[in-house]
């Protein structure tokens, strides 16, 4: 297939898999890319969670892809000075190791587009609507990351069909994010004019993934209603799985942090301290960081819709193959082991 994305990228199958924290740990990342399709490295999970020096864990990754390209997400809202000199560190260490692929969410994605494009560098970028894909595109982004209703992690408030519509005009490929998780669904996405899809959630119920069984199980056993969308980890809405912990602490945020986000002067402080709790709990709940996911009881599972068509666990590269199998009609796929 040469469509934008896979050019772009590099890959053989239009397919992401989609930076997640704390869930993106290096095994996952370079099987999807050995597969195919394209593994992206999200870079706090890469050091903070699992473990790794940025550049080492990059080179760990790009030799069990075996040739297989993968990308790196650049969160780039300027919540700290700190922060934004390490991403950008982290930026031209990627550069150095030769990976051309990024995507970026959270800010203006300028200074990303302008360091990465004189070497061959594309980046795309996490829009919800017309108005960011627009800043996007004037800030010279080369393609589009369209997140949907049904998305994990933030998802954004159109469906996939009126996303597309929205930001299909302005002359940036667009893939698919949210409520993905089979062939078929992937298919139909190409059919309505994406380039491609970004699944996240399918690629935690694999074997490769570090999270925890009993993270696992809960994709598995949710359906769709199970999805919800909290205020309390970030202060915007995160897509989770309904649990008693999640249902006991409940939706909306508290009234103080609720006038804390209102007000500029405290807006940043109030989400930079959002931001570090959430690290902290996602990492713990989501036993990426060898505890048990359901330690005292806080149950915090970040997860899409998809979850809906999520029946079994399967192998990375079987997710893939499938993916492949119902784009190009290669045959059957095997069997998962």
């Amino acid at each position: 297939m040469t469509n934008a994305l896979c050019r772009d990228a590099g890959i053989r199958v239009p397919l992401i898999c989609g930076a997640m924290y704390p869930c993106s740990n290096p095994e996952l990342v370079a099987e999807v890319s050995r597969a195919g399709a394209l593994g992206v490295v999200q870079p706090l999970s890469l050091t903070y969670v699992h473990g790794h020096d940025f550049r080492e864990g990059l080179r760990w990754i790009l030799a069990h892809a075996e040739g297989g390209a993968i990308g790196m997400n650049a969160l780039i809202e300027a919540s700290s000075t700190r922060y934004q000199r390490r991403m950008e560190e982290w930026v031209e260490i990627a550069l150095e190791e030769g990976v051309r692929f990024f995507v970026t969410s959270l800010g203006n994605p300028r200074w990303v587009v302008d360091r990465v494009s004189p070497h061959g560098g594309r980046v795309y970028h996490d829009v919800t609507e017309r108005r960011w894909a627009l800043k996007g595109r004037d800030e010279g982004v080369h393609g589009l990351i369209g997140v949907n209703r049904r998305a994990g992690g933030h998802p954004g408030p159109r469906t996939a069909p009126s996303l597309l519509e929205e930001v299909g005009d302005l002359g940036l490929p667009v893939v698919a994010a949210g409520g993905f998780a089979t062939g078929a669904e992937v298919k139909e996405a190409l059919a309505m004019g994406y380039v491609g899809v970004q699944m996240g959630t399918r690629f935690i119920a694999t074997p490769e993934c570090s999270a925890s069984d009993a993270y696992k199980e809960a994709i598995l056993e949710a359906g769709e209603e199970d999805i919800v969308h909290t205020k309390r980890i970030t202060g915007v809405p995160v897509a989770v799985i309904r649990t008693a912990y999640v249902e006991a602490l409940g939706l909306e945020a508290g009234p103080l942090l609720a006038f804390l986000l209102r007000h500029p002067r405290t807006k940043r402080w109030a989400r930079t301290l959002l931001g570090l709790w959430s690290l902290r709990a996602l990492k713990s709940s989501s036993g990426t960081d060898g505890e048990t996911s359901t330690k005292g009881g806080k149950e915090y599972w970040q997860a899409g819709r998809s979850v809906g068509s999520i029946l079994a666990l399967k192998p990375a590269s079987l997710v893939v193959r499938e993916v492949e199998t119902a784009i190009f009609g290669f045959g059957a796929p095997p069997a998962a082991p």
